[in-house]
């Protein structure tokens, strides 16, 4: 914090010892949460405090004692994912100031207007944008009269999947991304396995690691679009990395003159797996994601010529080496799931043999490069010089800044001094002296010696800069009794308001409300369900075949409520309506994609030509466009994790039915589902959970050689591709409509043995995802959760029949009764 208060950071954010998206760091402790807000404040700096996950139904008090704690401790914003904190500030405390996260997955206007009704006054948008898409979205706000300042990322790690709807840490390890415990799965190699054989990629391994983003180049374009704040992420590194990061883009913001390959160098040794400006420039998916390596490298420093006897490497390198720096080289191992061996170590002794030629040994332990080959990579990963010049930087003192002061004193002979605050205007002061003016013998109080007296300020975070005087007469009052009284008047600002902060007036106190008692008016009691009692099955398919196959299945007594089809070609949309209508109760609904981007409007358009029975909608476009034409669920995609944020999408875009996200294990699905009506909320029972969902397509990245879809000959419809992880599992590899890819899980999860506990709650729609089963494999599975919905066959029995159908098994993944770190660390 105090490295990027020193190297010219205008605001910080940072997390608490809950509820925050990166609970693996050093965060800060809530009772110093005061202390940090009055040290930026004094230095001109304003805090944001990250609450930047789902919150659970339990938990709800203890995030409203949060927000309460951040609004006492003059915290400038909140940045929030969930929609229960926005409906919740709104009630406890109004005066707190929103930002809209980027795991809130906004990349449209509709997405920026949802905030906007939830109370936000700044969103961070998904790194996904464009400049392109920037602009358009300025322009599509300004149609809509919507004045709402925009954040973006520009430095820092890039996730591969968008935030918010990232599932991979939560369904192979219940360590929710939402939840701030991501395990980096994208970091780790991967081999990718095409129509059934391994593609060969050389040493391509990290798949899904996308280079570190680096748009320091790009900073006079962010500002001519219009973009209010640029965001630099810096958690998880240390105090150098901070100050040489914040400092390279100050110094260009500030149009300070510095050289591109300079710049490039001090913010490759901060931390680099490559820098790049990610989606800023437009779709590269080449360029992304190399795939070569997954850690910091630093720059390239050169290539290995031969490795000599005694350890001696020699190397072609234009730097100047010097003992002291650190350098690594990779072995590359023949098995494309095996990292690379990594040989490295400092700078021992070096010696020029010529032009771009060295010879040196590296230390301080011997170091087995007899692996290596020539043309191996050299790259440069410390710099003592660095080190020691950015470690110095992130030391440097800040001093507090001090607040201009303007007072009037008055007076006559025999009445006191009058001392009267000018401004700033909201401290609306006035003190006297305890003895009465006397007439003036020899020194009167002249303007010298009153603003010698009174402007004693320093170290108090203010400053005289205008005094009145309004004296009848040469008057006198003793030098003491003037230095009581500047002292009492710095303890009634002190006394009046947070005297170090400069972001404008105090506000009034406002009497906060009791939380239990709010959260009781807000969570109305939960009834039984409205109407139906008998249970039912939505199945979710994914091609034409799964449909008909359903269709043939059907039958008097099926459970059978709906069927939902997610396809990828928009050209069978009206065809699988016409399958499916009138084959099911409530009919064949449609899904769309789960990101609309803000030139993506027209995909809603064949879903629409469609004219299903409903819609399964997953982003704030589809619930803008479509809950106004035919009744809508809410997918799992808008993360309903406790009951107000449940009502509020319920009631705001009147949704039949709320999917519950899939962070929630079994007891909290058990506790939501107490919290509202029952019979209004979906569960997914059986699904391979989509891990990554992501704008970067690995069909284009490493089956083409193109860059987008423009040129990328379109593999996606010839292969089928998998992703093999270190396990040997298998992950299905799918393309949307927008050339999206989903990295589903290749072990399906199945919740069949919880169906008891769900119904005894209340729940009254149970669904299936079917991925890429046949017709034969569809009817089996759909017969299963019939016979189990129906009574008929055990829920053991029917696990036990996954077990052995599925080529995997099947695991309970988050729907097992309890899981890891699921519960909040606030009240330890």
């Amino acid at each position: 914090m105090k490295a990027a208060a020193a190297s010219g950071a205008d605001a910080v954010y940072f997390g608490v010892d809950a509820f925050n998206a990166r609970q693996r760091a050093e965060n800060f402790r809530l009772q110093d949460l005061p202390e940090v807000m009055h040290w930026l404040h004094q230095r001109g700096v304003k805090g944001f405090l990250t609450f930047n996950v789902l919150v659970f139904s339990d938990e709800l008090e203890a995030a409203a004692q949060l927000l309460i704690a951040a609004d006492q401790a003059g915290v400038d914003a909140v940045i929030v994912q969930d929609v229960v904190l926005c409906r919740l500030a709104q009630r406890l405390v109004p005066n707190l100031s929103l930002h809209g996260s980027t795991q809130m997955s906004i990349t449209s206007a509709a997405g920026i207007a949802q905030a906007a009704a939830l109370g936000c006054q700044r969103v961070v948008l998904a790194r996904e944008l464009a400049l392109r898409d920037l602009e358009r979205l300025q322009t599509q706000l300004v149609q809509r009269n919507l004045a709402m300042p925009l954040e973006v990322f520009v430095h820092g790690a890039l996730c591969v999947a968008y935030s918010g709807q990232c599932l991979t840490s939560e369904s192979l390890g219940q360590r929710s991304a939402n939840r701030g415990e991501c395990a980096q799965a994208c970091r780790l190699p991967y081999e990718m396995v095409v129509d059934g054989q391994p593609h060969p990629l050389e040493d391509q391994r990290y798949l899904l690691s996308p280079q570190d983003l680096a748009a320091w180049e790009l900073l006079p374009e962010l500002q001519r679009i219009g973009v209010a704040s640029l965001k630099i992420e810096g958690r998880l590194k240390d105090a150098a990395y901070v100050a040489a990061v914040t400092d390279a883009y100050r110094q260009r913001l500030d149009q300070t003159p510095a050289s591109a390959p300079q710049v490039q160098r001090q913010l490759e040794l901060a931390f680099s797996r490559g820098l790049s400006t990610g989606w800023l420039e437009g779709v590269n998916h080449r360029r992304l994601v190399h795939g070569r390596w997954s850690k910091k490298r630093g720059p390239l420093l050169g290539q290995l010529l031969r490795v000599e006897r005694g350890g001696w490497l020699h190397l072609r390198s234009r730097e100047q080496l010097h003992p002291g720096q650190g350098l690594v080289l990779e072995q590359l191992s023949s098995d494309p799931l095996h990292p690379p061996r990594e040989i490295g170590g400092r700078i021992m002794v070096c010696e020029r043999m010529g032009d771009e030629r060295w010879k040196l040994r590296l230390g301080p332990d011997r170091v087995d490069g007899s692996g290596l080959r020539a043309g191996a990579s050299v790259w440069l990963t410390s710099d003592p010089d660095w080190q020691s010049r950015w470690q110095r930087a992130a030391r440097r003192t800040v001093e507090a800044r001090s607040r201009d002061l303007a007072l009037r004193v008055s007076g006559r002979l025999d009445a006191p001094l009058e001392l009267q605050v000018l401004e700033p205007q909201e401290f609306e002061l006035k003190l006297c002296s305890t003895m009465p003016l006397q007439s003036a013998s020899q020194r009167p109080l002249d303007r010298e010696r009153l603003e010698q007296q009174l402007g004693r300020l320093g170290g108090t975070g203010w400053s005289l800069q205008h005094l009145e005087i309004e004296l009848e007469g040469e008057l006198f009052l003793p030098v003491a009794e003037l230095n009581r009284m500047r002292r009492a008047l710095l303890e009634q600002l002190e006394a009046t308001g947070d005297c170090s902060t400069d972001s404008g007036p105090v506000p009034a106190a406002t009497k906060t409300a009791d939380p239990t008692e709010l959260l009781a008016q807000m969570c109305p009691p939960a009834v039984a369900p409205l109407s139906e009692t008998k249970p039912g099955l939505v199945v979710l398919v994914r091609s034409l075949e799964q449909l008909q196959a359903l269709v043939d299945l059907s039958g008097t007594d099926l459970p059978i409520r709906s069927v939902v089809a997610d396809l990828e070609q928009p050209r069978e949309l009206r065809e699988a309506v016409a399958i499916g209508r009138g084959c099911w109760p409530e009919g064949v609904w449609l899904a769309g994609a789960r990101i609309t981007r803000p030139d993506e409007r027209w995909s809603l358009e064949p879903l629409i030509r469609a004219r299903p029975d409903g819609f399964l909608v997953r982003n704030a476009d589809q619930l803008e466009v479509l809950t106004a034409l035919a009744p809508c669920i809410g997918d799992f995609s808008l993360n309903t994790a406790n009951p107000l944020s449940f009502h509020w999408y319920r009631d705001h875009w009147a949704l039949q039915r709320l999917t519950a996200s899939y962070d929630l294990n079994l007891q909290q699905l058990l506790d939501l589902a107490a919290a509202v009506d029952p019979a209004l909320l979906e569960v997914t029972l059986h699904q391979h959970m989509p891990l990554f969902h992501m704008e970067h397509c690995l069909f284009c990245a490493f089956l083409s050689d193109g860059k987008d879809h423009t040129d990328c000959g379109r593999p996606c419809e010839k292969h089928h591709v998998t992703l093999r992880d270190r396990s040997g599992v298998e992950h299905p590899l799918r393309a949307d409509l927008g050339c999206r890819n989903t990295l589903f899980n290749g072990m399906a999860q199945s919740g069949v043995e919880a169906l008891p506990s769900l119904l005894r709650a209340g729940v009254r729609r149970i669904r299936l995802e079917l991925l890429d089963e046949d017709a034969a494999a569809t009817q089996r599975r759909v017969s299963l959760y019939v016979e189990a919905l129906a009574g008929r066959m055990a829920t053991q029995e029917v696990w036990s029949q996954e077990q052995i159908h599925h080529q995997l098994g099947v695991t309970r993944g988050s729907l097992r009764s309890k899981g890891p770190e699921r519960t909040s660390r606030f009240s330890r």
